[in-house]
């Protein structure tokens, strides 16, 4: 019987990967698997080393004058629960005295999908006034998020308010974009959409690692908001 062309590839392709068999081409093989893997970790390195002394709980989070909330998705146009959790936080901070204001950023790009607003709606029914809650509607990313917060609404300071798996990646690039902030690792259930989120936050590191060194202007610059300013003041 033929063996299809493809099946032929396979093999072939196989017996390439085959190590070496010398000791000293084992060796050099495994010396450059432990190296690629010291670089695609890295990233994370970083992050945990830069952030991990931040991050707090809300009963213990230093005071700042601002929380910045980023986006988790909506679920029929209401916060998802990622995302509900988080503005609970804010909205405790708020209540506890340790901030006196509230950016929720978010992604906006398109009529139907408004992260902003629908954050802005449930904090408002949590407590959090309206003259203290300011939207960015173009909080596309994190990088987005962080870089915005400072050159945009002028946030120079600041509580970071996310799930732990995000936490840090946030408190390292918001580093980076100029904002010295502090964060709240908001307590999750560990399912399914947790364990995503903490095997994508291995790949993001890369590039978290890329934006923190090149600061990239975010998707959209616009001009400067005095949102915060005007309640802080």
């Amino acid at each position: 019987m033929r063996v299809p062309e493809p099946v032929l590839r396979i093999r072939q392709g196989v017996r390439r990967l085959r190590l070496p068999r010398t000791r000293r081409g084992q060796r050099r093989t495994f010396q450059a698997v432990v190296a690629l893997t010291v670089l695609a970790l890295a990233p994370a390195t970083w992050m945990n080393a830069t952030a991990g002394p931040r991050v707090h709980s809300v009963a213990d989070a230093p005071a700042a004058p601002v929380a910045i909330v980023f986006g988790a998705g909506l679920w029929k146009g209401e916060p998802s629960p990622y995302l509900a959790h988080r503005l609970d936080a804010a909205a405790e901070l708020y209540e506890r005295g340790t901030v006196r204001a509230v950016l929720v950023t978010g992604d906006n790009s398109r009529r139907d999908y408004d992260e902003p607003d629908a954050m802005r709606g449930y904090l408002l029914r949590h407590g959090v006034p309206a003259h203290r809650i300011v939207s960015d509607y173009a909080g596309f990313d994190t990088w987005d998020s962080c870089s915005r917060a400072h050159r945009i609404f002028g946030v120079d300071r600041a509580v970071l308010v996310s799930q732990g798996f995000h936490i840090r990646r946030a408190l390292a690039l918001c580093g980076a974009a100029g904002v010295d902030s502090y964060g709240v690792a908001v307590a999750a259930k560990h399912d399914v959409t947790w364990a995503y989120g903490g095997v994508r936050e291995i790949f993001a590191a890369g590039k978290a690692s890329a934006e923190a060194l090149l600061r990239p202007d975010p998707h959209f610059l616009g001009p400067r908001e005095k949102g915060v300013t005007e309640v802080l003041r």
